[in-house]
């Protein structure tokens, strides 16, 4: 029998183990199951040996999930094709609810052969670290939020409530070395209470300088940079759309970005009923929250603050020029939803959605000495 153009292998990846299909590229061929290996790299090279006699091309294929990207890297650095695909993205037929490892292997497979698959964009080794780190420094905030609420539930037990709008300056921490308490054990609490606050502060803050120092010899820091001109986008929050979404310019338009985020509205029209909903929250998570807080920087009048102007120095004047028609259009489209009646979420949104596309339209500028990342 001769050699198959392209065979397609379709892994359903776990922690312990890896179950494993095989098909070839002639549509006669049936799916067939191949078994369970161990989720090493030792079993990998075992089966990419054994099956590379069979075709002149191997494509595996397998689910994006907590595992991570490390088989698809080492399959690029052997020279094999590797997929990565989105759950959410496999066509499923409505009455199908039998789920097994085995016929996520062998569904895959064959969906691969069939051209229903689309590859996800996956980082580039840096590009992930630098995710992962903006994911600590965002865990480490949340802690410390955690931290700060649970030393002021003890406190409002205790008849000290924190009444105004206190952001934890150094006046609020001076009134807290003022409370005093009777109960030994209640001052070790107390005590113990505000040391976490600290360290977890203190963490927090040396996570954000690491992270700046990092940042310099990334090859999307020039890209941050020119976000930031953009009122609402700080170092942070440019760093973070940077490091989730990776290459912008993949993108075809703004509106698969804006799609790909999730700011979208969802639809069930059928028919001469046009339906539609709230957005679809599908992608990314992370950038969309930094999206929808950035917009409501633009719920005031449009100004160039001195803060704004700081981070637009050594910019040229036509990113300038170009961020000054963007605040004054967001700001108008702000109010003028606002002027409707429409609720502050709905409009935060709004604005969210075409500040997004504003984003992709700079990334569409930017020149860096790589091609355009593909899907």
């Amino acid at each position: 029998m001769s050699k198959a153009n392209t065979l397609f292998i379709g892994l359903d990846v776990h922690k312990e183990t890896t179950d494993v299909a095989l098909v070839s590229d002639r549509l006669t061929d049936a799916v067939q199951y191949y078994g369970t290996l161990p989720t090493n790299l030792r079993s990998f090279d075992k089966l990419i040996k054994n099956q590379s006699s069979k075709a002149s091309k191997l494509c595996v294929v397998y689910e994006a999930g907590p595992c991570g990207f490390w088989l698809y890297r080492h399959l690029l650095r052997r020279g094999i094709d590797c997929w990565v695909i989105a759950p959410a993205l496999i066509p499923k037929a409505p009455g199908d609810r039998v789920k097994t490892d085995k016929r996520d292997s062998m569904t895959l497979a064959r969906l691969a052969r069939s051209g229903d698959l689309k590859p996800i964009y996956v980082p580039d080794e840096r590009d992930e670290a630098i995710r992962d780190l903006i994911r600590c420094r965002e865990d480490a905030m949340l802690d410390l939020r955690q931290a700060r609420q649970r030393l002021k539930s003890f406190l409002l037990r205790h008849g000290h409530p924190c009444s105004g709008r206190q952001n934890w300056t150094e006046a609020y921490r001076r009134h807290l070395a003022d409370i005093s308490f009777q109960e030994s054990a209640t001052k070790l609490t107390f005590q113990h209470y505000v040391n976490i606050v600290t360290e977890r502060h203190e963490r927090l803050q040396r996570l954000e300088l690491e992270l700046q120092s990092l940042a310099e010899s990334w090859r999307w820091y020039p890209l941050v940079q020119r976000l930031t001109v953009l009122r609402g986008i700080r170092f942070l929050s440019a760093m973070t759309i940077m490091a989730e979404l990776g290459d912008l310019r993949r993108f075809d338009s703004p509106r698969s970005l804006m799609n790909f985020v999730g700011l979208t509205p969802s639809e069930r029209s059928s028919g001469q009923r046009e339906r539609r909903g709230g957005i679809t929250k599908c992608g990314n998570g992370h950038v969309r929250r930094i999206l929808i807080e950035s917009a409501w920087a633009y719920r005031f009048p449009a100004k160039v603050s001195r803060e704004l102007e700081s981070r637009q120095q050594g910019h040229s004047i036509r990113l300038q020029t170009r961020a000054w028609e963007v605040q004054q259009r967001l700001c108008r489209r702000f109010h003028a939803l606002k002027a409707r009646g429409k609720e502050y979420n709905k409009v935060v949104t709004a604005v969210a959605r075409e500040l997004t596309g504003y984003l992709w339209d700079i990334a569409r500028g930017f020149e860096v000495d790589m091609p355009i990342t593909a899907y």
